[in-house]
């Protein structure tokens, strides 16, 4: 069986961590989406809300997992068995911080790490992005799924 990781926080899960996901749901028999936990760091939405999110919009796909980590990714993929790491990159500035990671993981384990390009619509987007936009009142729809655009508008207008 084939498996691949997609990782990060997703906090919240955008169109374009979706499209990564959808893709790699495309060249694998299973697809873990591994919901990073930081606890250092205060997010948005909580890790149970995150991963809640995740696989409401992956459930048409039919091989996502979802769960978190913490700690090191490659003891995630070792403990699952899972031998690549999907990652989007949506900018050169990006590849250079992820070759870093992937040469690190490959030499610490030897899961490889699999580069897809960004789709170009979504080649500007990040979750942070998202969220400071729309905390000013500005309108990213479009860059969310509905669902998750919901919960955005709901959790910023609580605040």
């Amino acid at each position: 069986m084939r498996r691949a990781v997609c990782p990060g926080s997703f906090d919240p899960v955008t169109n374009g961590h979706l499209d990564i996901i959808a893709r790699a749901s495309k060249l694998y028999d299973v697809v873990h989406v591994a919901v990073m936990i930081n606890k250092s760091k205060k997010g948005l939405f909580t890790v149970d809300e995150r991963i809640e999110m995740i696989r409401e919009v992956t459930a048409e796909y039919g091989n996502v997992e979802v769960e978190s980590f913490h700690g090191l990714l490659v003891d995630f993929c070792k403990q699952r068995d899972i031998p690549a790491i999907v990652k989007g990159l949506r900018a050169v500035s990006d590849f250079d911080y992820e070759l870093q990671m992937a040469q690190m993981n490959i030499g610490l384990s030897g899961i490889e790490t699999l580069f897809v390009p960004t789709n170009p619509t979504y080649s500007f987007l990040s979750s942070s992005l998202v969220k400071e936009v729309a905390a000013w009142g500005g309108d990213v729809s479009h860059l969310l799924p509905q669902s998750v655009h919901r919960a955005l508008s709901e959790r910023l207008a609580g605040k």
